[in-house]
């Protein structure tokens, strides 16, 4: 194993950075700042070590975390160590990210690493990824995962007496934020978008030439990730204790994860059909104070509108679990106020489950209602509680979604692709192969039979 960790393979390399979170080959989903970004680069290097690479992902070292993990024989975790041993939220990251490089640097020379070049996510990466580009004289691909300015904005409608507190700015640090983004996009090679809205957010909020910006979307693990047949899936909902319909909606305790508006929506659903329950697979292993309270906050809402034996809490749902969970629902929700794309939704459809995302996002423009999703207005509960009934009601529109939309899935969304995509834009050739074209972005209504 040592010698492994030595990584003096001649392969060529790359080094992926995720400073934030709990970045681990076993991540401890749900807990603060790790999600689906982690999921996004552990994947995506195990597809990159699959086309000829090695790569190292780079992350910070806290609390008692080893300096060296590895993932499988091509991909390994290095944990660089910054600001002390104790949790640092995403949002104060940056200011630790000049020590945190410094050590890199370090690290680098003393091991004699060489990158072909450096893919940075989201900005408090994305500042360490552009000064090490500068230092070793490699290009830096940096993919956001989700933008300051489009956040902003979208809180800022959702939350309208809080946007001028003193408090709001201070917790989503938007300012600094907003700035340091500004020049990331600028100086770096390439910016990486996930959602044709994301594409024009960059290019008219932050003046981002259109020839810097690629349209690569996350990928799904589809050796994983893929419907079973009805016998199969009655015996998983068994296993689960599912009856009656289920509606399922998982991932981390966040308030723009919109499970609030959810439950709001699921009263429609519950007065015109109560053999119906609401799972909610929220949190994690590790809650801080402000998730434990997001928590108590539904809990206490599912009270107050006297839904207590209709929501139900399942808490956190291991990796390994996570397919089998989707496949035994009958039906799954993104609620999310906003959401640059929605992974868990595309899982969802993955597994052959019929699935609603929300429009405040850019996935529902990959998908054509009806056909391989619905879609609806999450700010609006009956909107989507109506939305949410349609399946349940409607067999055909249900097998419909749920043989459409795992092959939408499949057809666009596979790490596989995403991998690809990635290395043709670093090396300035066309990836019209792979890539998402308009019309995939944009279907017709016509497409609808």
């Amino acid at each position: 194993m040592e010698d492994y960790l030595k990584a003096d393979s001649e392969l060529p390399r790359i080094a992926m950075i995720s400073t934030h979170g709990y970045v681990a080959a076993t991540p401890p989903l749900g807990a603060a700042d790790t999600g689906g970004q982690v999921v996004f680069v552990l994947e995506l290097s195990k597809k990159l070590a699959q086309l000829g690479y090695e790569v190292d992902i780079w992350t910070r070292r806290f609390e008692d975390q080893p300096e060296l993990e590895p993932v499988n024989e091509q991909v390994r975790i290095v944990r660089v160590p910054c600001g002390g041993k104790a949790f640092i939220p995403k949002e104060y990251l940056y200011e630790k990210i000049p020590e945190w490089c410094e050590n890199a640097k370090r690290f680098m020379k003393r091991h004699g690493l060489n990158y072909q070049f450096i893919n940075s996510h989201y900005w408090d990466a994305g500042l360490a990824g552009q000064h090490l580009s500068q230092v070793l004289d490699v290009p830096h691909i940096h993919t956001p995962h989700s933008l300051g300015i489009w956040k902003q904005r979208q809180m800022e409608a959702d939350y309208p007496e809080s946007a001028n507190r003193e408090e709001f700015m201070r917790e989503y640090n938007f300012e600094t934020r907003n700035h340091q983004e500004q020049l990331l996009y600028q100086h770096c090679s390439i910016v990486v978008a996930t959602t044709p809205e994301q594409v024009d957010v960059l290019t008219k909020d932050y003046q981002v030439p259109s020839r810097k910006c690629r349209l690569i979307p996350p990928g799904y693990d589809d050796n994983r990730f893929f419907p079973v047949g009805e016998a199969s899936r009655q015996a998983i909902r068994q296993r689960h204790g599912f009856s009656g319909n289920v509606i399922l909606s998982l991932g981390r305790l966040a308030r723009n994860k919109g499970y609030d508006l959810l439950i709001n929506a699921f009263q429609v659903v519950a007065r015109r059909m109560p053999e119906t329950y609401l799972y909610l697979a929220v949190g994690g292993d590790k809650m801080d104070d402000t998730e434990t309270q997001i928590l108590k906050e539904l809990k206490s809402q599912v009270a107050e509108l006297g839904l207590e034996d209709k929501v139900l809490f399942t808490g956190y749902v291991s990796d390994e679990a996570l397919p089998d969970y989707y496949r035994a629902a009958d039906e799954f929700v993104l609620s999310s106020r906003y959401e640059p794309f929605g992974m868990t939704a595309i899982e969802a459809m993955a597994s052959g489950t019929p699935t609603i995302v929300t429009t405040h996002g850019g996935l529902y423009r990959a998908l054509t209602y009806g056909r391989n999703a619905l879609f609806a207005d999450t700010l609006d509960p009956d909107d989507l509680g109506i939305t949410m009934l349609k399946p349940l009601r409607h067999r055909q529109l249900w097998r419909r979604l749920a043989h459409m939309g795992a092959l939408k899935a499949r057809s666009l969304f596979t790490w596989t692709g995403v991998a690809q995509q990635l290395i043709a834009a670093i090396e300035q050739r066309s990836s019209a192969r792979f890539a998402l074209s308009d019309s995939e972005w944009e279907q017709p209504w016509s497409d609808v039979d």
